[in-house]
């Protein structure tokens, strides 16, 4: 159980509160898990599988913006007002996965402010990998050394 990052993030000793809460889901390949601008009301931990990260572009299909997968968690919105996703998902494969009541979470934070700490300290790693992941992506595609730019 502790391969997945947010679990060896935990407190040993705090793991099992927090996997108290989780309830083991399945999504088919292709299901929408969640949708950009929706409420964000829980998350998920992967067990398998992998999930897109997409944003919506006006007149196309969502634009993928990274893949997650196993051990990864999927949602941080839910712990930051005004608690609505950031980003769409959509499962690429089948995917299992634990899923978290965001309000029970934020009350178990609010309850163990070690668990809570340890838990936002883990998102907040995450929330500045993806942004660098997305620095990196656009100065690949807008950087002046761009594949096929014009040197001067």
């Amino acid at each position: 159980m502790t391969r997945h990052g947010v679990l060896r993030a935990l407190p040993a000793n705090r793991r099992d509160r927090f996997m108290a809460l989780a309830k083991e889901v399945s999504f088919p390949e292709e299901t929408r898990i969640a949708e950009e601008g929706s409420p964000a009301d829980r998350f998920w931990i992967i067990h398998t599988g992998n999930v897109a990260l997409d944003i919506s572009v006006p007149g196309r299909r969502p634009v993928v913006v990274e893949t997650i997968g196993m051990g990864e968690l999927l949602g941080w919105s839910w712990l930051f007002p005004p608690r609505l996703w950031h980003l769409g998902a959509e499962a690429t494969s089948p995917v299992r996965a634990w899923e978290f009541d965001a309000t029970a979470v934020r009350e178990l934070c609010d309850e163990d402010p070690v668990l809570g700490r340890a838990l936002i300290t883990y998102i907040a790693h995450i929330i500045a990998d993806r942004l660098m992941a997305a620095r990196t992506r656009l100065v690949d595609l807008y950087g002046p050394y761009r594949a096929g730019a014009i040197h001067r």
